[in-house]
């Protein structure tokens, strides 16, 4: 198995048990940026407790690893928990959303994209996989984070919606990370 085929089982799943979601991290910034290798996959969720059971069913233990206590402490306490399939070494990451202005947001503005000719899986817009990859880089300091972005914003280019990034980055205290990326993605453009 490989990440797209997970990603693509993972959405069809969630899509079945009606789980809002949305893909985030780097198979999101591959989607919307440059290529990149990954080996787990990013995504945010809308879960309730009866879809707990369902959802850990889905992804049947001979073949995958799901942890039932983690999954109820991620939805009790608005964290993640994983997906594991030893035979590929892929992890799922599935992150609880909680109920803050900026998931409803992210949640509202999610995207559709296809990604193989029968799959349709809903992924967070550039603008807010921007926005967590700045809170990524402003918490551990990875220059992966900014070489992310700046591969989102190289391909998608004025179609960016930068003035919803500015008024998010203002409330979420990601001025400095933002104004440090425009500040490197202007020395770039100069130097060519």
């Amino acid at each position: 198995m490989d990440p797209s085929e997970l990603l693509e089982r993972l959405a069809r799943t969630l899509t079945d048990l009606a789980i809002p979601y949305i893909v985030t991290g780097s198979m999101a910034t591959i989607a919307y940026g440059e290529p990149r290798f990954t080996n787990d996959i990013d995504v945010v969720v809308r879960l309730f407790e009866h879809q707990v059971d369902p959802l850990c069913e889905a992804f049947p233990a001979d073949e995958y690893y799901v942890n039932h206590v983690s999954v109820r402490e991620a939805l009790e306490h608005h964290t993640q928990f994983n997906i594991l399939h030893p035979a590929s070494g892929l992890k799922i990451d599935v992150m609880v959303a909680d109920d803050s202005d900026f998931n409803h947001s992210r949640f509202e503005r999610a995207r559709p994209l296809s990604t193989a000719p029968a799959a349709i899986i809903t992924f967070a817009s550039p603008e807010d996989v921007i926005i967590k990859k700045l809170e990524f880089f402003k918490e551990g300091g990875s220059d992966k984070h900014l070489r992310d972005i700046a591969g989102v914003l190289a391909v998608m280019g004025d179609q960016i919606d930068r003035t919803y990034i500015e008024r998010w980055a203002r409330r979420l205290g990601l001025t400095d990370e933002w104004n440090l990326v425009n500040s490197s993605s202007r020395r770039h453009t100069s130097d060519v």
